[in-house]
This record gives structure tokens, sequence and C-alpha cells, in this order.
């Protein structure tokens, strides 16, 4: 199962979905994890409280990058209550290794190994921790 988990990881890294600009964005975040160099920023488009379009740009190792691009496909269409409640989701499967009731990770779990390398864990947050400090920004304005 761990060779399927790697594939999806390195389809993510190698084929991000969502990459690039986005015409018309409402906010853009930058993110950066000083340990491994990774560097983002999530173009957000909010139509009233939903996420109608997300894309990423950035540079980093594969499990930030990967992560980015499940992360946009995961959260696009979400309201963003949806959204935060996705980030905590994530934060606890990253960490502990436990999966959501009733609401399948999908591609997302093939992170599940990153809980047990704990430099990893940043790389893999990254992106997430990222659009959380966009969530403050809409709060904010």
């Amino acid at each position: 199962m761990s060779d399927l988990y790697g594939e999806i990881l390195l389809d993510h890294y190698r084929l991000p979905r969502n990459k690039g600009q986005l015409v018309g964005e409402t906010l853009s975040v930058e993110g950066k994890n000083p340990l491994c160099g990774d560097e983002l920023t999530l173009h957000l488009k909010l139509d009233g409280d939903r996420v109608s379009d997300i894309s990423f740009e950035g540079n980093g190792c594969a499990i930030s990058m990967a992560s980015a691009s499940m992360l946009t496909e995961d959260l696009k269409g979400r309201s963003l209550a949806e959204v935060q409640r996705r980030i905590e989701q994530f934060r606890s499967f990253i960490r502990d290794g436990k999966e959501p009731d009733g609401e399948p990770l999908d591609d997302i779990s093939a992170l599940a190994g990153v809980a047990q390398l704990p430099v990893r864990v940043k790389c893999a947050t990254l992106a997430w921790t990222t659009m959380e400090q966009g969530l403050l920004q809409v709060k904010q304005s």
C-alpha cells in the first residue's frame, strides 16, 4: 500500500494540480518553511464565503509541493467554514495519523507516513498553514 501512496505523492509533485497564477484573484497569501527552503503563494478567488477557485505557485520539496497540489483540489468549492474544518482535520491526520470520520481524505492519505518524520511535518503542513493565514486575513477585512 505504501507504494501506492508514494506514487500518488510523486504524481502530485510531478504534475501539480492548479499550479500557476489565478486571474481575478481575491487574495494571495505567502508561506515559507525556512527549515527546508519551501516557499509558496496561494491564490484564492472567493465568491461570498466560498472558495470558487484556488491555485498555488512556489518551489520546494516533493512533500510540500504535493501537499499544496492536494490542498487546491480538496478545498476548491468549499465554504470558508468547511475550509477551516478541513484544515483542522488535516492537522490531526498529519500529526496523529487519524483520518476524519465520514469524509475521506482521498489523495491526501498519501501523506500518512509524514507523521513518522517530524522534520517533514512542516513541509506537509506549509500550504495548509498558509491557507489558514489567508482565512484570518479574510476575517479581518
